[in-house]
């Protein structure tokens, strides 16, 4: 019992900032029927219909229904947003005569708004994304916060260097801000992913044009608002909802000089093309993962359970680094199948606004299906479910079981693919070169995960670990400060922490002729 008090304690700790886990009556009451304020395209901080006078309708997840019908940017309307991006990126303009701290003072100011208005914004993320109101309240909306405010603290700490050039000069190294950027950001986390575009773009000056997923834009057009008021000047920020067609526009406009793409690695290799078909435009991408989550036989079983199905499921699996692959020492296979299965059993699925939901619903229909036909092909190939598996009874919307998979061997499809759902997959091995190279045959490598008492054998696995992250102890812990992104397939450049300055930035090298002294 004492053991068990432990582990919870020391999860919870783990946990606080990334999942529900905080106390139900800290939490204020949602907005079950937040109003929908704004559905139009944001360029020049003012609002506008389509020019095309397209539409498209956003659904609630949850019950199936049409929240509301939102402008959807075609080609004239990205050509419009990239002119007002270019018109607010001249020089002389008012953001870039703009002193580097007072950028620093809105980004503040921001994310002041965003915690003004937190019950608001976290009731709308689940009403158009699904997840449970209290991780949106809990961690989406703080996440974000905490971001901006990160990076406003970076806007006036961004300067070159004095280099000893051989020879009578004085040289030294500007860093400018790259221009005009084009965001594309993913519906898994909608808040937290606009936060970590905006906060380094504009913390080194850049203006940006950014597209929300069509599939969850409400709280990026509230957010642009905010941006407003928080007194940006027009044309910084502009918020261009729609289609896929609409950051194919952007990627493959010539007056865009950055891209910046979060999402599927399909997607990813077209945005890449793109850049080369056209002005060769700098572009950094956050792409899928099978991340391995890796456990030694000596960790504490109970914190290793609950951690690695936390690793899993956290936002209803919709988490590119979630730890998929869950690799497991022989020893403990067995037993922890078992309690694998007994945890996610128990998982609560429902109404995400209910503040006891840890599960909502996957964020639409063709997820869902996606998710139930790679369950079939587990079962199909060999894999032996031993929990979940279906949609639950009785629940509208779109909704999939917590699902635990054992036997499952590294060549089957949902041992290489990237499911993006409550899926969990358990694969035994037996010895630490073994599954280092087992971990490492994956076209992604985004994150992996070590439970175990022996930093010896950790720091070992590190070490042969090809992923951009590798946690020793816990899961999904991200912030602000520590840089985020993969190796291989799972993208290229980083985003967080010093390191994502460098995405937005040119080096300049100016070098003077120092005159001599006649003899």
């Amino acid at each position: 019992m004492l053991r068990t008090l432990r582990t919870t304690a020391l999860l919870r700790a783990q946990c606080k900032n990334y999942a529900a886990t905080a106390s139900y009556a800290s939490i204020p009451q949602p907005q079950t029927s937040p109003d929908v304020l704004y559905t139009g395209l944001f360029v020049n901080n003012e609002w506008h219909k389509s020019k095309s006078g397209k539409t498209f309708g956003t659904i609630n997840p949850t019950t199936e229904q049409t929240i509301a019908e939102v402008q959807s940017a075609g080609k004239e309307d990205v050509d419009f947003a990239v002119k007002a991006a270019r018109q607010a990126f001249k020089l002389g303009s008012p953001w870039r005569r703009m002193d580097a701290s007072d950028r620093g003072r809105l980004l503040y100011r921001l994310a002041d708004l965003m915690e003004r208005d937190q019950v608001y914004l976290a009731s709308l993320e689940t009403l158009d994304n699904g997840k449970p109101y209290s991780m949106s309240y809990n961690v989406d909306l703080p996440t974000a916060i905490k971001n901006l405010r990160y990076f406003a603290g970076w806007a006036d700490k961004t300067h070159g260097k004095t280099i000893p050039m051989d020879g009578d000069f004085f040289t030294y190294t500007r860093h400018e801000p790259v221009g005009v950027c084009g965001q594309i950001i993913p519906w898994n986390f909608p808040i937290l992913m606009m936060a970590w575009k905006l906060g380094p773009a504009l913390a080194t000056g850049n203006t940006i044009v950014l597209k929300p997923a069509e599939q969850t834009s409400l709280t990026a057009l509230y957010i642009a608002q905010l941006v407003k008021e928080a007194g940006f000047p027009e044309g910084v920020v502009n918020v261009l909802p729609g289609m896929g067609e609409t950051g194919a526009f952007l990627a493959n406009h010539q007056d865009v000089d950055k891209v910046a793409f979060t999402g599927s690695t399909d997607v990813g290799k077209l945005i890449q093309l793109a850049s080369g078909n056209t002005n060769l435009k700098r572009v950094t991408l956050e792409l899928g993962g099978k991340s391995p989550n890796i456990i030694l036989a000596d960790t504490d079983l109970d914190y290793a359970v609950e951690s690695a199905h936390f690793g899993l499921f956290f936002n209803m699996g919709q988490c590119c680094c979630a730890g998929s692959r869950t690799f497991v020492e022989d020893k403990i296979y067995d037993e922890f199948v078992e309690r694998s299965a007994e945890r996610a059993k128990k998982r609560s699925v429902g109404n995400p606004f209910e503040l006891t939901t840890e599960q909502g619903p996957q964020v639409n229909q063709e997820q869902m299906d996606k998710i139930l036909g790679l369950i079939k092909t587990g079962q199909d190939q060999g894999a032996k479910i031993v929990a979940g598996g279906k949609r639950p009874q009785g629940l509208p919307g779109y909704f999939v079981e917590p699902t635990v998979f054992a036997d499952v061997q590294d060549n089957m499809t949902i041992a290489r693919e990237e499911i993006f759902g409550p899926v969990q997959q358990l694969i035994r091995f037996k010895k630490l070169d073994e599954v280092i190279e087992r971990a490492n045959n994956s076209d992604y490598g985004l994150a992996a995960g070590i439970f175990t008492k022996d930093l010896d054998k950790a720091n070992y696995l590190v070490n042969g670990l090809r992923a951009g992250t590798v946690w020793v102890n816990t899961y999904n812990a991200l912030a602000a400060q520590a840089p985020f992104g993969g190796y291989k397939m799972s993208g290229h450049g980083r985003e967080n922490g010093e390191y994502a300055l460098s995405n937005y930035t040119e080096v300049k090298s100016v070098i003077i002729k120092v005159p001599q002294k006649n003899s």
